[in-house]
């Protein structure tokens, strides 16, 4: 029994160390739902489309809001963001996860270079080099956190 007791510690001491939450790897879709309130799942590009009928859809962002972004290349998934702050018409803070590899970024500033200036096409900041990112993104718009009808 003391054998099986000093090969089975390190095991359980290792379980016990993990990062937590979403297997240890933090991904963007189960971070904005956690800390938007807003109730969908799968790939964040779908959220959009889910969104329809159950939350209001708009294209002027405001805090608690999730920023979605449609699927590109680079980003086959989309991505989802939580609006925490609104500086001006075409500037926003975020807080989002997995957009630097396995990290939560907060109060990112992200800012909509749409020619119509709603939102559908955006730079996000990029920690690496300490500014915005040279690759603009489309995105579809903000989610409100309310589902239609008023309660959340």
């Amino acid at each position: 029994m003391k054998r099986w007791s000093v090969l089975f510690l390190p095991l359980l001491l290792a379980a016990c160390a993990g990062h937590g939450g979403w297997g240890g790897s933090v991904q963007c879709a189960p971070y904005a739902r956690e800390h938007s309130g807003v109730q969908l799942r799968g790939a964040a590009a779908s959220w959009w489309r889910q969104a329809g009928g159950r939350y209001t859809r708009t294209s002027t962002p405001e805090p608690g809001e999730v920023l979605v972004f449609r699927s590109t290349r680079r980003l086959p998934s989309g991505h989802v963001s939580v609006v925490r702050a609104v500086k001006n018409s075409r500037l926003v803070l975020v807080d989002h996860a997995n957009w630097e590899p396995g990290r939560v970024t907060r109060r990112a500033p992200v800012e909509d270079v749409s020619p119509g200036n709603n939102w559908t096409q955006v730079r996000v900041w990029w920690t690496p080099i300490h500014g915005m990112g040279k690759t603009v993104y489309p995105a579809y718009g903000f989610i409100e956190p309310v589902l239609e009808g008023g309660s959340s």
